[in-house]
């Protein structure tokens, strides 16, 4: 994704790590800088808010998060292309030991800081019009404003 493609007031999406009728859960940048996404879910409503926690990324584990993220592309691309099946998911042969690895880094370094977190409504979008295979991820930029902002689409 080339930055100049973002809207005015929009930041880029490195990686989405959970989807559930949009993103809910990746690395996007906030204020310029990555920070974990995690999307709030209200029990009450039994549904997804437009609410996320941004707690921000050490620059280390952000780089890991990117190399996992390449290593999960090149999986997705082999499986819709019909070179893998499903129950190699989610890394090929070949990268299987190495996202093992990073999987045990981030996992318990990608977790939502109660002391460091802020909450902002976010509205994601995709970036142009890219021809992509089926099934990769359509390069997404975001949007995030205060809870409750009048302005923003949900």
């Amino acid at each position: 994704m080339n930055p100049s493609e973002l809207k005015p007031d929009h930041e880029e999406v490195f990686t989405v790590t959970d989807y559930y009728d949009g993103p809910r859960k990746g690395i996007a940048n906030y204020q310029g800088r990555p920070h974990l996404y995690d999307c709030i879910f209200d029990e009450a409503e039994d549904d997804y808010l437009s609410l996320f926690r941004l707690t921000p990324v050490a620059e280390d584990v952000f780089q890991l998060a990117m190399e996992d993220w390449q290593i999960w592309r090149r999986w997705t691309s082999a499986f819709y292309a019909g070179r893998v099946k499903l129950d190699s998911h989610p890394a090929l042969p070949e990268d299987r030991a190495r996202h093992n690895e990073l999987k045990s880094i981030l996992d318990g370094a990608l977790v939502t800081d109660e002391g460091k977190f802020v909450v902002r409504q976010g509205s994601f979008e995709v970036i142009g019009h890219p021809e992509l295979p089926k099934g990769d991820l359509r390069p997404l930029q975001v949007k995030w404003t205060e809870p409750g902002d009048p302005t923003q689409k949900v």
